[in-house]
């Protein structure tokens, strides 16, 4: 195997190498970019009157199965009540 074909290999990984992390880097100024909105909703809704703690709970149980939010609120029902509460 002579130098030169190594050397081409080696330019050819190292630039897809390069496209990989700069594709990276682009996608988590994205994810900050749209971190910064959704906090900007937030802010928005806040200064609205609403409880963003509350819309965050929302927001992740209308990411959940519908059946496993009845049986959580079914065990917790069940634990309050063992507890008086």
């Amino acid at each position: 195997m002579n130098d030169t074909s190594t050397d081409e290999s080696y330019r050819v990984t190292a630039t897809e190498l390069r496209q990989f992390i700069e594709r990276f880097e682009r996608l988590e100024i994205e994810k900050k970019d749209l971190a910064d909105q959704q906090k900007e909703v937030m802010a928005e809704a806040k200064a609205r009157g609403y409880d963003t703690k509350v819309m965050r709970k929302l927001v992740a149980l209308r990411k959940r199965d519908k059946d496993d939010i009845a049986e959580e609120e079914a065990v917790l029902e069940m634990y309050k009540a063992a507890l008086g509460m």
